[in-house]
């Protein structure tokens, strides 16, 4: 890594938080793919350590949470019992989000059930400053982990959406099904009914998909591992929470949170590795 240059080392991040693939990155400034991929282990790992000591203490008021699927290697339906040995398959990545200042103070990479719920959740709790709203969507998984996470400390709301069914064709194949409508269902506390909302969280969705290529449908850029999948995630939320201006907010997440007090260079995150 010392033979790449700051200029070298600043493009190639540049190229990962666009949302280009490692062999496209490689293509356009000339480096190996292997160099590209220890950039990314080695700046995603630093860039994890610093989010997780710096996001604590959060003066958050409300939280939404959502759930993302993308996978490892291949489908879980295409997958092997060795393959499956090696982590492919199926992985979820789930998301917290501030719908006030839009900073993402933790996220985990897991399976859908309640186990993960529980871990998530847990840190979540841990990084928070007071009481919050916490609004979810239907998941099962939700109930039971945002209890043992937080107890009665949290006004809790769920909001169940309810969806028609999707004829298949091949022209809608592709297409999500029709929101008929949704329930405003209170669990616990006293959440304010005019925030019972997922729609923040459920748009983060389709900034992950547009700024990584292991989360674009349809395409070959998929994660072949999953240590690698959760480096470019960390690396993915150090970019949007730090040195990305929001487009409504003219400053960044972490500046509305109060976290930062200026806007990051790809310079300043690249020398976290110092």
């Amino acid at each position: 890594m010392n033979k790449l240059s700051t200029d070298q080392r600043t493009r190639i991040v540049a190229a990962l938080v666009e949302g280009n693939s490692m062999r496209a990155i490689s293509r356009m400034t000339g480096v190996s793919r292997n160099t590209v991929d220890k950039l990314l282990v080695d700046l995603g790992g630093v860039c994890s350590v610093y989010q997780d000591n710096a996001l604590r203490n959060l003066p958050c008021k409300r939280i939404q949470c959502d759930e993302i699927w993308s996978f490892v290697g291949c489908k879980e339906k295409n997958t092997t019992a060795e393959s499956k040995a090696h982590g492919w398959g199926d992985i979820w990545t789930w998301v917290a989000l501030d719908p006030d200042s839009k900073l993402v103070p933790c996220w985990f990479v897991g399976q859908r059930h309640a186990g993960c719920a529980y871990h998530f959740l847990a840190d979540l709790k841990d990084r928070l400053a007071n009481r919050v709203q916490l609004t979810t969507d239907g998941h099962r998984a939700y109930l039971d982990a945002t209890e043992r996470a937080f107890g009665t400390e949290i006004d809790y709301a769920m909001l169940q959406k309810i969806y028609g069914s999707v004829n298949e064709s091949p022209e809608t194949r592709y297409s999500p099904a029709i929101c008929m409508g949704a329930r405003k269902a209170v669990i616990t506390g006293r959440p304010d009914h005019k925030h019972i909302s997922t729609s923040y969280v459920e748009r983060q969705n389709l900034t992950m998909r547009m700024s990584m290529r292991r989360f674009t449908r349809l395409t070959n850029g998929f994660s072949k591992k999953v240590e690698n999948h959760e480096h470019m995630l960390a690396l993915h939320y150090m970019y949007y929470n730090f040195a990305r201006i929001h487009q409504s907010l003219r400053v960044t997440p972490a500046m509305e949170a109060g976290v930062s007090d200026h806007v990051w260079s790809l310079d300043e995150l690249i020398d976290l590795l110092a």
